[in-house]
């Protein structure tokens, strides 16, 4: 019979074990045949935080684009856009610089979106509606996604996600902010295989063994997305890999799983079915 673990293994789609340049390949593979069958397209757009997963996912992306040009014979120039997304002034900006170093972007574009998401909030508080600072932090993760979309728009572009087994299990992610995007190419991988990849890469090993953080909220800044969670990585993908974790975790972590499926579906209609058994 097959178990809630097996079912979520089989929906994310996550190997127990992985040969990280086959998986390198693969992906950077799918990104260059996405743009080929997409005539209209130059390229890919994608926020730089210094992270472990828009650092990855930015170098598959920028030797996508190094190996279509160098293929093309000049017919077409493609090009990866890392944009700097910054709230005001950012803790660890010296990693955001060290990710841009490490992936040689094509071009780097900064946007301060703290100007715009004051601005939407003092909107909101004059209309009557008063943000907490977790909702806040959503309104910064939209801010960035719409940037996102705005320069891929003005450059013919497909906005990257950089979602993954070990964040969608959770549902660990911004809805319409950094959960929305055109292509996700790290979908199937568990946190600890994207470092793998990243260390087959030679990334500085700081950019991914660092504490991973979305530091969308002013009052807990730096909170790691362990603490957020209540579960750690390590218990996520080992649950990921089919292996047994502490009763604990599991409980924890399928009830983020339970809770999080409205974001891993489209929004139903009246012609759906698979929403009446939303809640568990």
């Amino acid at each position: 019979m097959q178990t809630l673990q097996d079912q979520i293994i089989k929906e994310l789609g996550v190997e127990s074990q992985i040969d990280p340049c086959l998986e390198i390949r693969k992906r950077v593979w799918f990104m260059k045949q996405y743009l080929q069958k997409n005539s209209f397209a130059r390229g890919y757009v994608l926020g730089i935080s210094g992270g472990q997963d828009s650092t990855l996912l930015s170098k598959l992306a920028q030797m996508a684009i190094n190996e279509l040009n160098e293929e093309g014979n000049g017919k077409v120039t493609y090009q990866f856009i890392a944009i700097r997304l910054p709230y005001g002034a950012q803790e660890d900006e010296q990693d955001a610089q060290d990710a841009i170093e490490f992936v040689e972007p094509s071009k780097v574009i900064t946007v301060n979106i703290k100007a715009s998401v004051d601005a939407s909030v003092r909107a909101l508080e004059e209309a009557g509606v008063e943000l907490n600072d977790f909702v806040k932090g959503n309104e910064k993760a939209r801010e960035r996604m719409k940037a996102q979309y705005s320069v891929a728009s003005m450059n013919d572009l497909f906005v990257l996600g950089t979602d993954h087994a070990a964040e969608a299990v959770t549902g660990f992610y911004t809805k319409h902010g950094d959960g929305a995007c055109d292509i996700a190419p790290l979908v199937g991988l568990n946190k600890r295989q994207g470092k793998q990849l990243l260390e087959a890469l030679n990334c500085p090993p700081h950019l991914y063994l660092k504490t991973a953080t979305a530091d969308l909220e002013d009052n807990k800044p730096g909170q790691s997305d362990e603490i957020a969670l209540g579960i750690t990585y390590d218990h996520i993908d080992e649950y990921l890999e089919g292996r047994k974790i502490p009763e604990e975790s599991q409980r924890v972590l399928e009830e983020w799983y339970y809770k999080s499926r409205h974001k891993r579906n489209d929004p139903p209609t009246v012609f759906d079915t698979w929403w009446k058994n939303e809640t568990k």
